[in-house]
């Protein structure tokens, strides 16, 4: 039986003539590891789809064994990609960001250069060209140090300030899911109403939805669930991992 919450969300993808793509980002990985394996389990216990932004100077030996391990079982149902350096707010004042104005080329180069060579050694083929910023945030200068480093994928949030990169693929997310639940006081009839503005929506884009493992509970787990149900049931929804755009692009 379907989740009360989630019938707006069904009901607006049986009104869609058209297919969508789909896909889910969780952030930090590298931070909080039980909370992490939990929400992996929740994806493979119906086969469904993944991207992990890893903080490059978070992720140990151990972790990086386990996920290298998921990864080779079922590489087409985990995606790993870069998140940041170390995930550390560099702004003296305003909104947290660590790849901000207040840095220049070659101090954001030199974190990018670094973060992207530890995950090659621990994760070696399994990472994907694609650079998530902590906090959704970054700059031009982010932008130009990525195109040099050879990243083809940049995944921010719909409302981030646009860069100039035609070499990077944006791959952007449009809805928080942590953010939502924290915010709203009641955050599943929320969260089922925006989501169903989202797919009743025409839009040609992917629908891009973000995590935060170590913020989520049983009741995010238990929630998650039931969505992740309901898409891998339904013919209109394509369940992408974010590597499948570049190469679409």
């Amino acid at each position: 039986m379907l989740a009360d919450w989630l019938n707006p969300v069904r009901d607006a993808l049986a009104g869609r003539v058209t297919s969508i793509e789909i896909f889910f980002r969780d952030d930090d990985a590298g931070w909080a590891d039980a909370q992490l394996y939990a929400l992996l389990d929740c994806f493979n216990a119906l086969q469904m789809p993944i991207d992990l932004a890893v903080i490059p100077q978070a992720l140990s030996q151990p972790l990086a064994d386990a996920l290298l391990s998921r990864w080779q079982r079922a590489p087409a149902l985990l995606g790993m990609h870069q998140h940041g350096y170390n995930h550390s707010n560099h702004a003296a004042q305003g909104r947290k960001c660590e790849f901000g104005n207040n840095r220049n080329f070659a101090q954001q180069y030199a974190d990018l250069l670094a973060g992207q060579g530890r995950l090659q050694a621990l994760l070696d083929d399994a990472v994907d060209s694609v650079f998530t910023p902590p906090w959704n945030r970054c700059t031009q200068i982010t932008a130009d140090c990525l195109s040099q480093l050879g990243f083809v994928g940049l995944s921010r949030n719909t409302t981030a300030e646009p860069v100039l990169a035609d070499e990077l693929i944006q791959i952007p997310i449009e809805i928080d899911w942590c953010g939502i639940r924290a915010r709203a006081e009641n955050p599943w009839t929320v969260l089922g109403r925006i989501l169903c503005e989202r797919l009743s929506a025409p839009q040609a884009r992917p629908l891009g939805i973000m995590l935060h493992h170590a913020e989520m509970d049983s009741q995010d787990l238990q929630h998650l669930h039931e969505l992740l149900a309901l898409f891998s049931d339904q013919p209109q929804v394509n369940n992408r991992l974010m590597r499948e755009f570049l190469i679409a692009a």
